[in-house]
């Protein structure tokens, strides 16, 4: 079992930047992928970005803007978001996959104001 806490989320303007981070109860090996995705308010869960080992990739609406990035040492996933657009408003859940199990997290909002 793990369990992921976010943070960092808040209300922002547009062109503005923040950090989330994702603490995970325990270590995850980094061959364990571990990725950040989001919902806004009448849509689905979407992927934004994941890494695993040493790679990481992203969705093309972020690419560019935001980097994924982990710290082994202290457990944690963090996501760093520049040149936000209100577009990008959502809650953003961290997830990490470990066997056959998928967890995520409780999400933390992030507001882009225009």
């Amino acid at each position: 079992q793990v369990q992921l806490v976010e943070s960092g989320g808040g209300l922002v303007q547009a062109g503005g930047s923040l950090r989330l981070s994702c603490a995970a109860s325990r270590s995850i090996f980094s061959i364990n992928p571990m990725g950040w995705y989001r919902q806004a308010p009448g849509k689905q869960r979407e992927w934004v970005a994941t890494t695993i080992s040493s790679t990481t990739s992203y969705a093309e609406s972020v690419k560019g803007r935001f980097t994924i990035s982990r710290d082994n040492a202290k457990n944690t996933l963090y996501l760093q978001m520049n040149s936000l657009k209100p577009e990008d408003t959502a809650v953003y859940y961290c997830r990490t996959v470990i066997g056959p199990k998928v967890y995520w997290g409780q999400g933390t909002q992030v507001t882009v104001s225009s």
